[in-house]
Order: C-alpha cells, then structure tokens, then sequence
C-alpha cells in the first residue's frame, strides 16, 4: 500500500487514492481524494523528525496570524501532515506577484526583540538553528552559514581552505551586510512554496519561520529560478517596504544558507558547491 495512502487511513481519513504533488524535493506529498469525494493534501516523510510536522504546522498559524493565507491544518502526527487543498500558483499572472509582495511585507512587519525564535525548526529534513542572538550578523554566521559546515556532505564538498573563506566571509559580514531589524520571516520562499488559495490569492506553504532579516526571504525568490511575472514582486515588495540601497548585490550573500542546505541534503549534482565556491572566492587566501 502507498504509505501515504496507508498514513492518512491510521490518522482517521478514508483515503481511497492519492495523486503525487509536484514540485517537492524532501517529503513524499500528494492530493487524496476520501471515499466521500473531498480532497486534502498530505504529505509524510519516512525517516521525518518526530517534531516536524509539528513545527511545520506552528509555522503556519504564525504566518497566518500575521496577515498571510496558508491551508488549514486538518491533522498533524509525528510522520503526517494534512492541509486543506490548495490550487498550483498563477505564474504568469503579474497581479497575483503583487499581491505577493503585498503579503510577505505585511508578514515582514512583524518585528521581534532578537534574532531567531523559540525553538529549532527543520530546513527540508535537517535542523535549522534558530538560537536567540541580540546581534543579526552574528545569528546569520552561526546559524544559517556555519551551522552547515559539520554536515558530512558539506564537509566532503569544500576543501580546508575553502572552509577557512567561508569563515573570512562570516567574520566580513557587518561589511557587506546592513544592520537589519529582526523580522518575521517565512524561512523558505522559494516558488515551490507558493501556492493560490481558493480565491486565486496568494498562500504560504512548508515555513520554517524566525526572526531573521527581510532581505534572507527576498533572496530565496531572486536567486532562484522563477516565472517572469514575478519580477513584479520585487517593485511591488518595495513600494511597500522600501529596501536599503544595493539590496540586489546581497541577494547571494543571504543564499549562501540555501546554497549549503541543498548541498546537505544532497543538491543532486546541480552546482551547489560551484556556486558557493563563487561566492566566496574574494576570500580566498591561495
């Protein structure tokens, strides 16, 4: 038996078929259709942290309670999620970009004390560090850049000295990086997070939410590929919440984080570690 059909049916839902979702590179994820013709998306992860459908299910009523459209959790376990069903994005669709824009900066106008959040989250299927740090450059370096570097893939993919530059990038960042306010941000907005709600708005899937700088959640679109409507994002995410000036040449500074969790998780021979070694090559001392 399919084990996400088999999942749903332990957790109470009479399943009777489940198509796979798209899009997905962690969770085995589907729409299931019950016996009595409803719809509900679920998704399991076989080897899944007992906590993580939890967090994930937190994260969203978070980003909910600040403004932004996410599906309605209809059950959580240790090894299941099951969300109301949602429609793919409207790609082509440069309003709904906007509306976008619109959604993750009222979500950025949340503000918090410190850096970080209550408890550790999960990136994909690997912890995300989300210790308090009064000071942002300090809690991007250690959690979101550094905290990669013991992981037995990103260990295998860098050389000492390459390991020694991305440390020279760190110690660099009050540099290269303005000082921020800590806001709250989705923690994974790439495309294949975004989804259309009922009304063809906007909504916010798979968070993994802290307090962090805007500009981190801005990168994950901008570095990213992306349909060509979403340019409009930017313009619109400005107008709303203007951005300090030079804020495009950071954008593969805060994707470092993304670089190195997909080189953890097993980038798939993509160019992860190639586009790292980019990013950090004016630290190099050969």
């Amino acid at each position: 038996m399919d084990p996400l059909l088999a999942r749903l049916r332990a957790a109470g839902f009479d399943a009777v078929s489940a198509d796979p979702a798209p899009g997905g590179v962690v969770a085995t994820a589907g729409m299931a259709t019950l016996r009595d013709g409803s719809r509900v998306f679920a998704k399991t992860l076989h080897d899944a942290g007992a906590d993580l459908f939890e967090i994930e299910a937190e994260g969203l009523r978070v980003l909910r309670e600040a403004g932004a459209t996410t599906p309605g959790v209809l059950a959580v376990t240790p090894d299941l999620l099951v969300l109301e069903p949602f429609c793919p994005r409207a790609d082509e669709d440069e309003r709904f970009w906007e509306d976008l824009a619109r959604t993750v900066a009222t979500v950025h106008a949340v503000t918090g004390e410190r850096f970080g959040w209550h408890r550790d989250g999960w990136l994909g299927r690997l912890r995300q560090h989300n210790t308090w740090e009064e000071d942002g450059h300090t809690f991007f370096a250690q959690h979101r850049i550094l905290r990669w570097l013991p992981e037995p893939l990103v260990e295998a993919a860098f050389d000492a000295e390459e390991r020694r530059s991305l440390e020279r990038l760190c110690a660099a960042l009050p540099d290269l990086l303005p000082p921020q306010r800590p806001v709250l941000t989705h923690g994974d907005l790439w495309r294949e997070n975004i989804l259309t709600d009922p009304a063809g708005g906007p909504a916010l899937i798979d968070p993994a939410v802290s307090y962090s700088w805007a500009e981190a959640d801005l990168s994950m679109l901008w570095c990213s590929p992306r349909p060509p409507a979403s340019e409009r994002f930017f313009a619109a995410y400005a107008e709303a919440a203007p951005l300090a000036d030079g804020w495009q040449d950071r954008m593969r500074v805060f994707h470092l984080r993304e670089l190195l969790s997909d080189i953890a998780h097993d980038d798939g021979g993509w160019g992860a570690a190639q586009e790292v070694r980019g990013i950090i090559a004016p630290f190099a001392r050969r």
